[in-house]
């Protein structure tokens, strides 16, 4: 396991890099009623600066667990951290309240290519990481990484309650995740879950984003095996079969080599699916209501 955690790294083009961003400024600091709101500007490695929003509940005992909220794409550059307060068509309701409500603090941070780093755009990124030997996709992952650390290192925060929560891109970023970082403590991943090999006969790869491209990956890997890494680890998937990214042959190669891998580490009890043969993608209120219920069965 352990080595396919590295080769997975290797092909991202991250492997051991410090997983800590270099540093970190509060830009401000409000409270918006039941929590205190940090608008927090990461420096990354090379020195960009990624928003981020910290929020923490008020009137809640320390240490509590807390949620990393990966936003979606859905070629919406100018939405990105935006989607945690605003939400988009996609996600049934925004997640701001609800996680607060329920006494999680959030951290979300915005990824390159999205609002305040839509330049260079994703198309630019793409083609320099890829000439430098590196994916845009493992920096994302990369960046979440350093968040996951940065979470861990807070005083109010019980670093082994920490779980992540993502919808299409940032659902494919959650299962990578929980497969590469021991530290989440449980994942929920929506609308993005489907064998590859499978989506490319469809012709339907094609819908998603360059973000994803990682060469080579498909000699070694699949959407399977990659989120199988995260067992034992309470995993999450949720899918409707009227998606295009998740059409219902290619889903279920994926939730069976998934499946089986949870089999092979004794944790079927860990992992859980939520399908609706009926919807495309889009969470539903039934998905929302899967979600709280996963978070506070598994963090609280």
């Amino acid at each position: 396991m352990d080595n396919m955690r590295k080769e997975l790294e290797a092909l991202l083009g991250y492997a051991g890099r410090p997983l800590r961003f270099e540093g970190v400024k509060t830009v401000s600091e409000k409270d918006v009623g039941s929590a205190v709101l940090h608008d927090l500007a990461f420096q990354t490695h090379d020195g960009e600066v990624a928003p981020a929003w910290y929020a923490v509940p008020k009137n809640r005992a320390s240490p509590m667990p807390a949620i990393l909220y990966l936003h979606a794409h859905g070629k919406r550059f100018d939405i990105g951290r935006r989607e945690l307060f605003e939400g988009r068509p996609a996600v049934h309701q925004p997640y701001f309240e609800v996680l607060i409500e329920a006494g999680f603090a959030i951290l979300c941070i915005e990824m390159p290519c999205f609002a305040a780093r839509q330049t260079p755009d994703e198309s630019a990124r793409v083609k320099a990481h890829l000439w430098h030997g590196t994916t845009l996709f493992g920096r994302m992952i990369h960046e979440l990484r350093c968040g996951m650390t940065f979470l861990a290192e807070q005083s109010e925060i019980d670093e082994s309650r920490i779980g992540v929560y993502g919808l299409s891109m940032g659902g494919t970023q959650a299962y990578w995740l929980a497969a590469l970082d021991a530290r989440v403590a449980c994942a929920a991943s929506l609308c993005c879950f489907s064998d590859l090999a499978c989506l490319i006969e469809t012709g339907q790869h094609d819908m998603h984003g360059h973000y994803m491209v990682v060469p080579g990956l498909l000699k070694r890997f699949s959407t399977g095996k990659i989120a199988g890494l995260a067992a034992p680890t309470p995993l999450l998937i949720c899918a409707g079969l009227q998606d295009w990214s998740s059409p219902k042959a290619c889903f279920e190669l994926a939730r069976d080599e998934l499946a089986a891998a949870y089999a092979a580490a004794s944790a079927e009890t860990q992992l859980y699916f939520h399908v609706d043969d009926a919807v495309g993608h889009i969470e539903t209120p039934a998905m929302h209501d899967a979600v709280m219920q996963f978070f506070r069965r598994s963090l609280q």
